[in-house]
């Protein structure tokens, strides 16, 4: 079997799989996750390392869910180590007519968007509110963590005493 034909039989089950991730709100799948789930549908494994092949899997889900008029499930594929999409989310963006990703940032909040937009679309139950686009719990944990060991913000210095000035803004020794 040549390596397109295992590509476009992987991408057929892929879709399934993440057609059944996206009926879970918040749910996400890692790269290695979506490989052994793939290798086990489809009977079809390969020995080639995973980030040499799975975006062109992932390619065509994109584009079929695009044909399709669906969400980009490709957003529910995460890294292990940081719980981002990485770069290959950028075809979501070149396909759909958006304008590139300014950072890495930037696509993640793009990417909970249309996680949001495929828990909607596929038949998650949702909270009343009828959901938030949110980062990948690994990712959010991350942020969060650099949030809390970020030293507050300094304020101003009095200019004739040199003391830090109290919320007041007045400064309480002149």
């Amino acid at each position: 079997m040549s390596a397109q034909e295992a590509w476009d039989v992987w991408a057929e089950h892929a879709y399934a799989v993440l057609t059944d991730v996206a009926q879970t709100y918040h749910s996400t799948i890692t790269y290695g996750e979506l490989r052994d789930r793939l290798f086990a549908a489809s009977g079809i494994r390969t020995s080639a390392l995973l980030q040499n092949w799975i975006g062109e899997v992932l390619n065509r889900v994109i584009h079929e869910s695009l044909r399709r008029g669906h969400p980009p499930l490709s957003a529910l594929v995460v890294r292990v180590d940081d719980g981002m999409v990485g770069g290959g989310y950028d075809e979501v963006l070149r396909v759909t007519g958006e304008p590139p990703a300014e950072d890495e940032m930037a696509r993640e909040k793009h990417a909970a968007g249309s996680r949001l937009a495929c828990y909607r679309h596929f038949g998650a139950s949702l909270p009343s509110d009828g959901g938030v686009p949110a980062l990948a719990p690994k990712l959010q944990a991350t942020v969060e963590r650099r949030r809390a060991q970020a030293p507050p913000p300094r304020r101003p210095v009095c200019p004739n005493c040199f003391v830090q000035l109290p919320v007041s803004g007045r400064c309480d020794s002149c």
